[in-house]
C-alpha cells in the first residue's frame, strides 16, 4: 500500500543545488531539517550503508522536492515498495496487478497496463520521494564511500498513515488474487506513537480478513524505532503473514529489537557473516514461525544483501526454493546492470567462496561449488537455500533492487496448500 514518484539523482549534486557544504556525518531518526539532512547523509555515505528517514517540515521538504525534480540530472520513476513490486510483476504479461496506494497523475502515467488501479486509491497530487545515489568512491568534502549506495528521505503523510490499507483488502473479493504482498508498514514511523498503535491495530484487524488460502508476503524496509518493530513481530503482523523479504540492515534490527541472536553486534563490518545470518533466520522462524504449537502462519523469509541471498522455508509448506533464490540472484544482477541477461563482463561475485552455516551450534563448513550455485542445508525442519549473487561493477540503479528481488522470487516459488 505504499506507493509515491521517485526522484533518485546525485545526492552530492542535490545538496550542492541547495548551497549545503561538506559536514562531518551524524544519525537523526527523523529529519527536521536541512542540516540534519546535510549529517544524515554523511553518516550514511560514510558507511555505504542505505537508510531511509522521514523528513517532519512538510514546507521545506516541499522546497528541496522541487529543487531535486527540476534538477537536469534528476530521474522520475514509480516508487515505494509496493508499486516496484507490482512493477516488477507486471512485466510477466500473464499476470494482473491488483495496486492500492496513494496514485496521483504522475504516478499513473507511469504504471504499466498490466497493473489495476482502484478509483479510490488516486489522488490529485503525487507523493514524491528523493533518493540520494552515491559511487563507490565518490567523494564529498572529507566523506568517503566505500560502496555504490542510496538515502531516501520523504515528507509522506497518506502512506505513512496506510490510508489505502482498507480500500486494497475490500478490493480483494472481487480481485480474486493467488497472492497478496504487503508493504509500508515502515512508513508509520513518521506518525505519533499514539496513532501508529492504533493504526497498526486498525491494519492486522485488516490483514486479519484477507482469506487465509491467499498467501501474503509482506516486504520490510529501514526502520529505526526498536518498540515498533518489536510490535510487528511479536504480537501483531508477522504471525499473519506467510512470507517475509528483508536485507541485512533490516534484520539486524529484527533481533536488536527482539534480544535475538547476535543482538548486540552494533553493526555489519563488510559482507554480513553466513553463518550469522543463518542463525536470526533461524531463530525468526523458530520464536515466530508456524509450529505445532504456535498459531502463525510464518513460513518463509527470503533474505537479500549484494553479495549472497537466503531462503529460509520451515518443511512442508514451499517448493521450488533453489529456482526462487536463483531467480530473485538473477534480477539482483540484470537490474542493477540494466541489462536483460547477465552480463558476465559487467558482474563480478563478491561472496564468500567458503563459510559456515552458525555459529551457535556446531556448524557446517560449506564450499561453493561453481556448477552447482545454489546450496542447500537444513536445521531442525527449517531448510536454507543460498546462493551467491553476479555484482553488478558499475550499477546503473540501485533504487528498488530488493523488492525486484523479493517479487522475481516470490514468482519462482511454490506454495503447498495446508
Amino acid at each position: 500500500v505504499n506507493t509515491c514518484v521517485d526522484v533518485v539523482l546525485s545526492g552530492v549534486k542535490l545538496l550542492e543545488a541547495l548551497g549545503l557544504e561538506p559536514s562531518d556525518g551524524k544519525n537523526h531518526a527523523v529529519l527536521n531539517s536541512r542540516q540534519d539532512l546535510r549529517e544524515a547523509f554523511a553518516h550514511f555515505m560514510e558507511r555505504g550503508a542505505a537508510a531511509e528517514r522521514f523528513f517532519s517540515d512538510a514546507e521545506a521538504f516541499q522546497d528541496i522536492a522541487r529543487t531535486a525534480s527540476e534538477h537536469p540530472a534528476a530521474q522520475l520513476y514509480v516508487g515505494g515498495n509496493a508499486a516496484l513490486i507490482g512493477q516488477k510483476l507486471a512485466t510477466n504479461p500473464d499476470l494482473k496487478i491488483l495496486l492500492c496506494g496513494p496514485v496521483g497523475p504522475k504516478l499513473h502515467e507511469l504504471l504499466d497496463d498490466n497493473v489495476v488501479v482502484p478509483p479510490e486509491s488516486m489522488q490529485e497530487r503525487d507523493e514524491f520521494h528523493l533518493i540520494l545515489e552515491y559511487q563507490a568512491g565518490e567523494q564529498w568534502g572529507r566523506v568517503k564511500a566505500p560502496a555504490a549506495n542510496r538515502f531516501i528521505f520523504s515528507h509522506d503523510l497518506s502512506n505513512g498513515a496506510l490510508n489505502m490499507l482498507e480500500v486494497f483488502v475490500s478490493s480483494l473479493d472481487e480481485f480474486q488474487p493467488d497472492l497478496v504482498v504487503l508493504s509500508g508498514l515502515h512508513m508509520m514511523e513518521g506518525q505519533s506513537k499514539e496513532m501508529r498503535q492504533r493504526r497498526l491495530m486498525e491494519a492486522v484487524a485488516s490483514i486479519s480478513d484477507i482469506p487465509t488460502d491467499i498467501p501474503i508476503h509482506l516486504e520490510l524496509a529501514s526502520m529505526t524505532d526498536q518498540d515498533f518493530m518489536g510490535n510487528i513481530m511479536h504480537q501483531q503482523v508477522f504471525p499473519l503473514v506467510n512470507s517475509i523479504g528483508l536485507n541485512e540492515q533490516e534484520l539486524l534490527f529484527l533481533t536488536q529489537s527482539a534480544s535475538g541472536p547476535h543482538a548486540s553486534l552494533p553493526s555489519w563490518s563488510g559482507i554480513p557473516d553466513v553463518g550469522v545470518v543463518s542463525d536470526i533466520l533461524f531463530w525468526i522462524l523458530k520464536e515466530h514461525g508456524k509450529t505445532a504449537a504456535r498459531a502463525s502462519d510464518l513460513t518463509r523469509i527470503h533474505f537479500h544483501t549484494l553479495a549472497y541471498h537466503i531462503l529460509a522455508t520451515v518443511d512442508g509448506h514451499w517448493g521450488n526454493q533453489a529456482a526462487a533464490v536463483a531467480a530473485g540472484a538473477r534480477a539482483a544482477g540484470t537490474q542493477a546492470c540494466a541489462t536483460d541477461t547477465i552480463d558476465t563482463s559487467k558482474v563480478f561475485l563478491k561472496a564468500p567462496l567458503e563459510f559456515v552455516t552458525s555459529h551457535t551450534e556446531a556448524p557446517s563448513k560449506i564450499s561453493l561449488n561453481p556448477d552447482e550455485p545454489v546450496v542447500r542445508w537444513h536445521r531442525e525442519g527449517i531448510s536454507f537455500h543460498f546462493t551467491p549473487v553476479l555484482v553488478c561493477k558499475d550499477p546503473v540503479r540501485t533504487v528498488g533492487l530488493g523488492d525486484a528481488i523479493s517479487a522475481e522470487g516470490l514468482l519462482y516459488s511454490e506454495v503447498y496448500p495446508q
